[in-house]
Parts: C-alpha cells; structure tokens; sequence
C-alpha cells in the first residue's frame, strides 16, 4: 500500500519532478478556469435535497475551481438556525467526518456570530474584524488535515462581511510558474510554524509546524496550509523561503483575476476543497436583534467529483 501511495504521489502533477503532467495540467486548468463568478453560482431549490442536476452543476464547478456558490430565492425558512441542512449538504459530495474544532458543536459545526464571551471574542471568527487570506485549519496536526468545507448563511450582515475566494491550485499556478524552487521551499515539513495556543497557562493547541503546500499521498491532489496573519506564524528564515513567502504575499494582496468576490444571502452558502478565503469586517443591524450568522463545517474528506 505504501509503495502504491508513493507512486501516485510521484504521477501528480504537483510533484515538482513531473514536468509533463504539470504541463498538461496547466494547459487545462487555465482553459477551465472560470472566468466570471456567475459561472460558480448554481441556483437550487433546496439546498437538503438537491437533484442530480443540481449536483451535476455543483460538482462541474469544483472540478474547474475547488469550489461553488450555491444560490437559491430567498424563503421564510432561510433565517431559521437548523445545523442539520450543512451536513445535509455535505453528505451530498461524500463529506462526512467533520473535524471537532474549538467552539464547534457536537455535530462538528460551528456557528460563526459576533460572540460576547471573552474567550470567543479573542478569535477574529466571532467578531465584526476582517479575516485575511487563510485556509481552515492551518493549525491542525496531519492526520486532522482540512480538506473541504462548507459555509451557510443563515442571516448575511447589515453591512459588509464579504468573502473573497481564490482557489489554491492557481496560486501554486503562479509561485512555480515564477520559480518551481518557491514550491520546494514552501513544501518544506517546517516551513511554517504556528504558535502554541495558550490560555490562562493552559496550552489548548501544542505548536505545530508543517508545509504549506502538500500532496496526497493516495489521490495525488493538492492541499494548502496558510495563514496570512503575521502574529500567529513563524516562518522559516533561509532565502528561498522568505522570496517564496513575499511572492505569495504579493499574489494575496494584488488583484488577482482567478479571486472572486460573494456576500452572502440568507440560505446561501459555499462548498469547496477548503481553498483560500477572507472576509470583510461587518456591521450588524443594532435594531435588529441578531445579527450576522454563518454556520461552518469542516471536513477530513474532498468533494467528491
């Protein structure tokens, strides 16, 4: 089985010797890529139970983007909390096993709202902040690795609370397009190290350290760790690593044609391979009693196609 892992690995065309599968792979990645956000965009009529169609579409445009943006018209239902329509949605494209992160319930789904609890409050998730570039989990050890997730809105904000969406594969695209070697480096085990998480002399997260970029050793696809916040990262310090980390934060900061930009509505929401995101800092209505609402999940799994 080993044996067998190690040469699918060594067939993807991520691995940085296979210049032949990297070639073709680009040649169609860029040719499929979307190019205007309506085509990510997939009208349905319940997101619980979808029909072959739906799914077809949903499932189209993750192949071309790692993601998709399930729309639907509005309803009465769509601002009632019900955790149980993101597994729904999940168990659709084989997602099943949520990761059981801090906050989460005891499904595995967390309800990201402005949190008044001080412990809460302490991570930008359940605040009005902003949120730059990330993928979900960059904190987890190896064998909790955050390979898909979904997002439903159940009540957007007053204003704000963007999310911009840019998928991974076209940001390891450009860094080896630009010098194959910043994938090496940024493939490096200790290449990114993330802090201890300590609360009150308590540590709640030991430190973990681990690539940015990886590939799957039994399917040959591509994951992404990364985290754009400065405090909370340690990077490693030798020169072909910094180039790499600059480039990438350059690519994250410009404005770039392969992002795309979505606010959500009420029964709305996104499902992806878990690529990059942000969101824009919100203001809830203060006359409207509650506020901004998105329910999250996170999964061991990817969608499957």
């Amino acid at each position: 089985m080993r044996a067998i892992s190690v040469m699918v690995a060594k067939q993807s065309p991520f691995a940085l010797d296979n210049h032949r599968a990297y070639a073709a792979w680009r040649e169609q990645k860029l040719a499929h890529y979307p190019q205007h956000l309506s085509e990510l965009l997939i009208p349905v009529v319940n997101p619980r139970t979808l029909n072959e169609a739906e799914c077809a579409a949903i499932r189209q445009a993750c192949a071309r983007a790692n993601m998709a943006i399930y729309t639907r018209q509005p309803s009465t239902n769509d601002t009632v909390p019900d955790t149980s329509l993101v597994t729904d949605m999940g168990r659709h494209f084989g997602l099943l096993h949520r990761d059981q992160n801090l906050y989460a319930d005891d499904e595995g789904i967390s309800a990201l709202q402005v949190s008044a609890q001080r412990r809460q409050y302490d991570y930008i998730a359940y605040s009005r902040q902003g949120i730059s570039w990330h993928t979900d989990g960059y904190y987890n050890p190896p064998e909790r690795k955050i390979r898909a997730m979904v997002l439903h809105c159940v009540r957007p904000a007053a204003e704000g609370g963007e999310n911009a969406l840019l998928d991974h594969e076209m940001v390891y695209l450009q860094l080896r397009d630009k010098n194959p070697d910043y994938i090496a480096a940024l493939m490096q085990d200790d290449v990114m190290t993330i802090p201890a998480n300590v609360e009150d002399g308590v540590e709640i997260r030991p430190e973990q350290s681990g690539p940015v970029f990886s590939v799957d050793a039994r399917s040959g696809h591509l994951h992404m760790r990364y985290t754009a916040r400065t405090r909370s990262i340690v990077w490693k310090t030798d020169t072909i690593t910094q180039a790499a980390v600059t480039l990438l934060e350059n690519l994250l900061a410009g404005d770039s044609p392969y992002c795309f930009n979505r606010r959500l509505a009420a029964g709305e929401g996104i499902i992806s391979n878990n690529v990059l995101h942000a969101r824009t800092a919100f203001d809830d209505d203060p006359d409207a009693g509650q506020g901004r609402l998105i329910y999250r999940a996170r999964y061991y799994e990817r969608i499957q196609l």
